[in-house]
């Protein structure tokens, strides 16, 4: 069997093969409502084969939207919504998960589509968080610093979510502390400039994430899989390394967390990635023998000979797959037919099989 289709467990939870859905944002909700789109983006994804499909980065506040029209779970009426979705899901023999989320100085911005500029109050934003008020673009208005009473409000925040998700169904539940949004700001030294317990020593920069992790895995059940995505480098001279993201994972394993997804970038706007096919899969591929954690290797990752090499030579032991699994909902499927691999189609698609 390739190992792309081989299954593997995680606490009590068991995926079908090493392919998830990772988090895109869809930009595509009202007040934080999921609606028709999230049901069949994420549905057609569980229909096509992935083991795991985790939701866009989901809000736990309304201030940690990336755009009004960002996903959210900071209120309880999300929750029918939601459970919908990941209803569909499980009917698929997928896992549901979620990511959840706080943009911080990168919140309330237009949509993509339309021009992805900083929105203030005036033009239906609102006031934007850091750990500093240091502006991601130098020509844009700064942030406010997080006060004490702030934070307190960010950790109590992600554990409403958590609870919430909880009820809406989800199984997996994925920290967002990448790509330059709030909890990576408080990691970066290029974007935290405290001189509190949350700034300065890295022992302090990570301090948030830590106490996010601790009150997530004190209400998510024991056997319910809890993962981080970290931005693993700045690609910046002065900014987060892999090393600090080999420490900081040493940390996060005591601490009940139970995957890695590696990604990097997003912290500084000049920093020069140098992206191609795989390009992040170094890290995954550190972090896992580094620290022995599960890692989940995302970044360009096109084609289903790339990402079973990626798992049968021990780089991850799980490939994540955006921009792909947008040309292709049925990636999983096809990926299987081209490896030699026979698995389970829905019924409804067997007589397209062969």
């Amino acid at each position: 069997m390739a190992h792309l289709f081989s299954s593997f467990k995680i606490r009590d939870i068991s995926f079908k093969n090493r392919i998830f859905v990772s988090p895109m944002c869809e930009y595509s909700s009202i007040d934080g409502f999921a609606n028709d789109w999230h049901l069949v983006h994420l549905g057609s994804r569980a229909v096509g084969g992935a083991s795991l499909v985790i939701t866009e980065a989901t809000a736990v506040s309304p201030e940690g939207r990336i755009t009004p029209e960002d996903l959210g779970i900071w209120k309880d009426e999300h929750i029918s919504q939601l459970k919908r979705i990941t209803d569909f899901i499980k009917l698929q023999q997928a896992i549901p998960g979620i990511q959840l989320a706080h943009a911080g100085r990168k919140a309330s911005r237009t949509s993509p589509w339309k021009g992805g500029g900083l929105l203030d109050e005036t033009t239906g934003g609102w006031q934007i968080l850091a750990p500093s008020a240091l502006p991601f673009y130098p020509h844009e208005n700064s942030p406010a610093s997080l006060d004490p009473e702030g934070i307190k409000k960010v950790v109590a925040d992600f554990k409403a979510a958590t609870n919430r998700a909880l009820k809406a169904g989800f199984e997996v539940i994925e920290i967002h502390g990448a790509h330059g949004y709030l909890l990576n700001e408080f990691m970066s030294p290029l974007s935290n400039t405290r001189t509190d317990n949350y700034g300065g020593s890295f022992e302090n920069r990570i301090r948030l994430l830590l106490e996010i992790v601790e009150v997530v895995r004190a209400d998510w059940p024991q056997g319910y899989p809890l993962f981080v995505r970290l931005s693993c480098s700045d690609w910046m001279e002065g900014g987060w390394t892999i090393d600090d993201s080999v420490a900081l994972v040493n940390i996060l394993k005591d601490k009940g967390v139970d995957l890695i997804d590696c990604s990097s970038g997003g912290t500084a706007h000049n920093a020069s990635i140098p992206a191609a096919p795989g390009y992040q899969v170094p890290f995954s591929e550190a972090i896992r023998s580094r620290t022995g954690i599960t890692t989940g290797a995302v970044g360009i990752i096109v084609t289903p000979a790339q990402a079973n090499e990626i798992i049968s030579s021990g780089k991850a032991d799980f490939v994540l797959l955006a921009r792909e699994l947008l040309r292709d909902p049925y990636f999983p499927l096809r990926a299987a037919k081209e490896l030699g691999q026979d698995v389970a189609w829905p019924l409804q698609y067997e007589r397209a099989k062969r």
